[in-house]
């Protein structure tokens, strides 16, 4: 019989939605043998080689969380080496890898309607040393900084309150740009490609999923093997925010197509990097690649 292996977190601000739609539903299921992976308490590289460990070929991962969950299970696969399948239901702030693959339910990864597609995703090269697999994007600069704040103990009280969450999300984001946006210069000096790019600008984006942040529109570069879009900006001008904001809703996130990306920073610099909820930021580095990896993910698409 198929194994499935749920991915959840028992501390996230929807574990009670994911018990009642995920959890419970699964223990009726015929035909599979359901297996879970909580979440630890320490970090995504500790679970990521945790999770990675227990992947035989054939399993269907179940991300069932936000997109920081489907990081710890998309990594573990692709760092496994296994013939393994992805799944992602939406439980978290922004769930972008679910909305790429449009799947909101068991029904839709079990269903008729569903297919397995390949999702070639990028990956992030630190001062020559991989980093992470990013599935949708990686964006680096202020709204790298700006996703901290989803961390702290204040903002994790607020997000299990089911009324309004996603409004909180929005509002405490605009109260961090409006308090935060000239305070400093957000990516030091760096080339792009070997291009001199200017000091005004604040943020880097790789985009490879159909969303970014969940109301910013990107598109199906997710399925291509070699090519992904990108975009640099003055986001601390707050007419060039809103501009790129409208665009980003209404049509597509504005940019052009790259096989590959080279950051390269005119000195030792402190710079914070964000791939899908995951922020961390890097003391003393000289250069960041993001490129398309050469290996891809089974998923499962409705």
């Amino acid at each position: 019989m198929k194994r499935i292996i749920i991915v959840y977190n028992p501390r996230s601000s929807r574990f009670a939605d994911v018990e009642k739609e995920v959890l419970e539903p699964s223990r009726e299921l015929k035909g599979y043998v359901i297996g879970k992976y909580e979440i630890a308490p320490t970090n995504l590289n500790d679970n990521i080689e945790k999770l990675k460990k227990i992947l035989k070929d054939h399993d269907l991962v179940v991300s069932a969380g936000g997109d920081a969950t489907g990081i710890i299970a998309s990594n573990a696969i692709l760092k496994s080496g296994k013939d393994v399948a992805l799944a992602a239901l939406p439980f978290g702030n922004f769930n972008d890898l679910a909305r790429t693959l449009r799947t909101a339910s068991l029904d839709d990864v079990l269903g008729q309607r569903q297919q397995t597609v390949k999702l070639y995703p990028l990956e992030i090269i630190v001062d020559g040393k991989f980093f992470r697999y990013a599935t949708c994007y990686v964006t680096i600069g202020m709204t790298a900084e700006a996703v901290s704040i989803f961390d702290s103990p204040k903002m994790r009280v607020k997000l299990k309150k089911n009324f309004g969450r996603k409004i909180s999300s929005y509002t405490d984001l605009a109260g961090w740009y409006l308090k935060n946006r000239h305070k400093k210069q957000f990516i030091p000096e760096f080339k792009l490609n070997g291009v001199l790019q200017s000091k005004k600008t604040s943020d880097y984006a790789a985009v490879n999923g159909r969303s970014m942040a969940r109301v910013m529109k990107g598109g199906e570069d997710y399925r291509d093997p070699k090519y992904f879009r990108h975009e640099t900006d003055r986001l601390a001008n707050f007419y060039r925010l809103t501009k790129l904001m409208l665009k980003s809703i209404f049509s597509r996130i504005p940019g052009s197509t790259t096989s590959g990306d080279i950051l390269e920073f005119v000195q030792p610099s402190t710079v914070t990097l964000q791939s899908e909820g995951e922020s961390i930021t890097f003391e003393s580095i000289k250069k960041i690649e993001i490129r398309k990896s050469k290996k891809c993910l089974k998923v499962i698409e409705n």
